[in-house]
């Protein structure tokens, strides 16, 4: 929806003015888990088995963008929701997702606000550095609008999935562009977040650099296990469930972009495949890296560890069982956080 900048701050007043009401009835994200909880693309089952519109959204997402110059303004940019008019460069942007915080942080922006997951204090510790002190602007099931229009940005950015029924009192406060999901595409988000932003060219070079560290790394990888890559599970520990990630993850991508194999049961084109902890050795591989989302002691790792069929799998045995960053490896959705988990497979596969 576009909004003239002379009749934009009318609508600001009108939505802050309707705040409370729209706060109320959150986000209408479907990506909630029992506990209250969401965790960037594994929280209900409809984001695990989303069907052929989530298989589909990495090529979808691709198609969007613009078609304008380095420089050029006013843009359009195509988006999950339609289209979008930018007058001018976004200079105080809204992020609605910690995979938009990561895209704008590694392309020099500092945003203005930002929406945290569930239960979380604010700004992932990888990204402090680097992102200066946005204002909290709710939670991303649960946005705050009020706090969002006192913020009066030029830019928010967010994802059809967690924000499509908010998104017409979104875009009456700012330009607004959407992505259609988190989590697998983050690739495509990235670009699709810096054609708003006017820095497709940076974007386009911290993937290229991703890619060679990648290739690197898959090469390092087999030369270091004798020729031939180890398998590898992913293991997270949730307050309602237990995942195995599989293909169409964030974390499934890079696995896949270096080459390094997953065991049968985690080639799969989703999200996720969920056990119980008496099926705990489904998740048999060479190494396990798990992580755990939220208080360890609110999941079932206890149980599921304490299982003889966890204390027989290969790699607890062999000591190649290790606990991992969940803010990086399953809440991380860019590239900023895809380099550090590049880091830590180095850390551990290639000895």
């Amino acid at each position: 929806m576009l909004i003239r900048p002379r009749t934009r701050v009318a609508a600001v007043a009108a939505v802050a003015a309707a705040a409370l009401a729209l706060t109320a009835c959150g986000s209408g994200s479907t990506d909630t888990s029992s506990s209250g909880k969401s965790d960037n693309g594994a929280g209900s089952k409809a984001v695990a088995q989303g069907g052929d519109d989530f298989s589909k959204a990495a090529d979808e997402t691709a198609k969007m963008g613009t078609t304008a110059k380095a420089g050029q303004f006013p843009r359009t940019v195509t988006h999950a929701m339609g289209k979008t008019k930018l007058d001018k460069k976004p200079t105080r942007v809204v992020v609605l997702d910690v995979g938009e915080l990561d895209n704008v942080v590694s392309l020099g922006v500092k945003p203005v606000g930002y929406a945290p997951t569930e239960g979380d204090d604010g700004i992932p510790s990888y990204l402090k550095k680097d992102a200066g002190s946005p204002k909290n602007v709710g939670t991303i099931n649960a946005l705050n609008m009020e706090a969002i229009a006192n913020l009066h940005p030029d830019l928010i950015l967010g994802s059809e999935l967690r924000a499509a029924k908010l998104y017409p009192q979104l875009s009456k406060i700012a330009p607004t562009v959407f992505s259609i999901r988190p989590g697998f595409t983050w690739k495509q988000n990235y670009l699709l977040n810096a054609s708003a932003l006017d820095e497709t060219a940076k974007a386009k070079a911290n993937l290229a650099a991703y890619d060679k560290n990648v290739e690197r790394l898959g090469a390092d990888v087999k030369k270091a296990n004798g020729g031939k890559a180890p398998t590898v599970t992913m293991l997270r520990y949730m307050p309602d469930r237990i995942r195995l990630y599989a293909k169409a993850s964030f974390i499934g991508t890079i696995l896949d972009d270096a080459g390094i194999p997953r065991p049968e049961n985690q080639q799969i084109n989703d999200l996720a495949t969920e056990i119980s902890p008496e099926k705990i050795d489904s998740a048999d591989a060479d190494w396990i890296f798990t992580g755990v989302y939220g208080d360890a002691n609110k999941t079932k790792r206890a149980s599921a560890e304490d299982n003889p069929l966890w204390k027989n799998l290969k790699a607890v045995k062999d000591g190649q069982a290790k606990d991992v960053p969940d803010e990086t490896w399953y809440l991380g959705l860019g590239v900023t956080a895809a380099d550090q988990v590049l880091k830590d497979l180095r850390a551990n596969l290639v000895k």
